[in-house]
């Protein structure tokens, strides 16, 4: 694990990414044999992801553990393009992972799965990491203590992709 920064921070990601939420839910927990394989292939995606990266267009990722037994990845994407052209690559483990999930499990209820993908345009979002190693979006790139308008949410935000003129280090 990465050590804790102390101090006020923000990415200077820029540029277009897409936030990928994709997870599963355990929705019958002595079914081990049916959430059991889902749960494998899950991780071992990140896996194959992770030694691809940053070429694959994957930036990072990072896991949560949610109630009602939900576990998922908030992932972190270069593009859209990049996200699809994984998710339907024959050759990779999502391909054959959602084919075997459709056949042994389907909609028979055992085991849930989902996604939700959203497209941010470069420099329509802003961050702020206190006390954090890095994480989330600036985990995928370069962090920066910042001064001036890049103190509040509102600066960080109208700042725009790619201006960092008020941070340190520039």
């Amino acid at each position: 694990m990465s050590p804790v920064r102390p101090a006020r921070l923000t990415t200077t990601h820029t540029g277009p990414v897409v936030v990928l939420l994709i997870g599963m839910r355990i929705n019958r927990k002595w079914k081990v044999w049916q959430w059991l394989p889902v749960f494998r292939a899950f991780w071992a995606m990140i896996r194959e992801l992770k030694t691809g990266a940053p070429a694959n267009g994957f930036l990072g990722y990072e896991p949560l553990l949610g109630p009602g037994g939900v576990m998922m990845t908030v992932q972190y994407w270069r593009s859209v393009e990049d996200l699809h052209a994984y998710a339907q690559d024959p050759q990779r483990l999502h391909s054959k992972g959602w084919a075997e999930f459709t056949r042994r499990v389907g909609t028979g209820g055992d085991v849930g799965v989902f996604h939700e993908s959203y497209l941010s345009r470069g420099g329509d979002w802003e961050a702020i990491y206190i006390n954090m190693p890095p994480f989330g979006l600036g985990g995928t790139g370069d962090l920066r203590e910042c001064e001036g308008r890049r103190e509040r949410a509102r600066g960080r935000m109208d700042a725009g992709a790619g201006d960092v003129e008020s941070c340190p280090g520039e």
